[in-house]
């Protein structure tokens, strides 16, 4: 949960301080401010990198999205929708995901909203430009009105993050193999586990395999400029139930650990422009392709969350309310650090305090899931061993002002040691500055 801290009284800045007492109170403002984008404490004592107002939307698109025929979850849209044949949206929202969402609003449409039956089954809608056909509200009201999002912004912070992410190792022990047409993904940490696989060893896998600790949040990076899931007829994903010794195929009525591998899962695709899922296949987990046109297809649901820069669907190409409650432990370029001690630097659209998701059943840490039924593939060249990132749109200017409250952030490898080392600077820079400021006061009022 985030939560602002207010600024020091000047009762408090007049105060004798300590040096030690100084630097304390200088790196916590610091370090306040460089946590971009928001984060959010989704395990206890262990503080998490999360989407921002992104994590809060299951569709959220930086440009226009055409779609039909619902979304389960709440979506945003920076551009134009075209719901032409009918659109109902939220209706597997709790009334605390409703509450935490910007305005309460579960559609949010920049442009212009075109649809002949629009449906905003719970909470509210706003559209920016013109409404074409009928736009309702089952429990709230839809209105003409300013987006209560920066979708610039936050998609500015998204690219960051996605480029963080692939940046980061793979976890010890991750491996990704390829034996035929499958594909499988193996992670033994308990906490986190992340791949890189090249987006053709994806595209050419028919399944794919997932085994990791149920309670495990799962990032795969995927390179690459695009991936077509349909290119291959890639038939479905499989993630390992350690219960139950063996794979399950990922659905709506159905998943590993009764949904508590897929609601920490995180497909990244941080240079692809475009995306394209199989229209004969559900995808399983949520997907953070800031710079891709996404495409649904005509069937087949997704699983999980999209964050895209355009999307298109039809037909039973539905996205299903199972939004990303895994703990992502990347860093984004720091932050400018506010000239006003305790005012961080923020974009006009500091996300909402997001509500706890609705966590499917199951998801506290597991052992390591067990080997009996695992299939042994061949290992392949594919292995785990990251690629560089290709080239990404830069960072927005202005990232979320929220700090938060929690345990250590969390680091990936070498990522950590550039914000560190940042970090003990402004440490001695701030703090040094109240022990001087300390002293003047203190030497004008003798």
């Amino acid at each position: 949960m985030d939560l602002s801290h207010p600024a020091p009284t000047a009762e408090i800045l007049h105060m004798r301080i300590s040096v030690p007492a100084a630097l304390a109170l200088g790196g916590s403002l610091a370090l306040g401010a460089l946590l971009a984008p928001a984060s959010h404490a989704t395990e206890p004592g262990r503080q998490c990198q999360s989407l921002g107002v992104a994590n809060l939307y299951g569709e959220f698109v930086e440009g226009d999205d055409t779609h039909t025929p619902d979304a389960e979850g709440a979506v945003a849209i920076g551009g134009n929708a075209d719901f032409t044949g009918g659109f109902t949206v939220g209706q597997e929202l709790t009334a605390e995901q409703v509450a935490a969402l910007p305005g309460g609003n579960a559609l949010v449409v920049a442009g212009n909203l075109t649809g002949t039956n629009t449906q905003v089954m719970k909470g509210n809608g706003v559209y920016g430009g013109k409404l074409t056909g009928v736009a309702d509200a089952h429990q709230g009201k839809v209105v003409k009105g300013a987006s209560p999002i920066d979708f610039a912004a936050e998609f500015g912070k998204l690219r960051a993050a996605s480029t963080a992410l692939a940046a980061a190792p793979a976890t010890a022990g991750a491996k990704a193999e390829s034996s035929g047409t499958r594909l499988t993904l193996t992670g033994t940490d308990a906490r986190l586990n992340t791949f890189t696989v090249a987006a053709a060893t994806l595209q050419a896998a028919k399944e794919v395999y997932l085994n990791v600790p149920a309670g495990a949040s799962t990032v795969v990076n995927v390179t690459g400029d695009s991936y077509d899931m349909a290119a291959a007829g890639t038939t479905g994903f499989f993630l390992w139930d350690a219960a139950k010794k063996g794979y399950v195929l990922d659905d709506k009525l159905q998943s590993a650990a009764g949904g508590a591998v897929r609601a920490k899962l995180l497909w990244n695709f941080p240079t692809a422009t475009k995306v394209v899922k199989n229209s004969a296949a559900a995808w399983s987990g949520s997907v953070l392709a800031p710079n891709a046109a996404f495409d649904l297809g005509s069937g087949g649901p997704v699983n999980g969350s999209v964050i895209a820069k355009s999307l298109t669907g039809k037909g039973g190409a539905e996205t299903h309310h199972y939004p990303f409650t895994g703990c992502l432990p990347a860093e984004v370029p720091p932050v400018v650090v506010p000239t006003t001690p305790g005012v961080p630097t923020g974009s006009a659209s500091a996300p909402a305090t997001p509500g706890t998701p609705g966590t499917p059943a199951g998801t506290s840490p597991a052992a390591t899931p067990g080997t009996g039924g695992t299939p042994a593939p061949s290992p392949s060249a594919t292995g785990s061993a990251p690629a560089a990132p290709g080239a990404v749109p830069s960072a927005s200017a202005s990232p979320s002002a929220t700090p938060s409250t929690g345990g250590g952030l969390a680091l990936t490898g070498a990522n950590g040691a550039l914000p560190i080392a940042i970090g003990g600077l402004v440490v001695l820079a701030v703090g040094g500055g109240l022990v001087v400021a300390g002293r003047r006061r203190a030497a004008g009022r003798s």
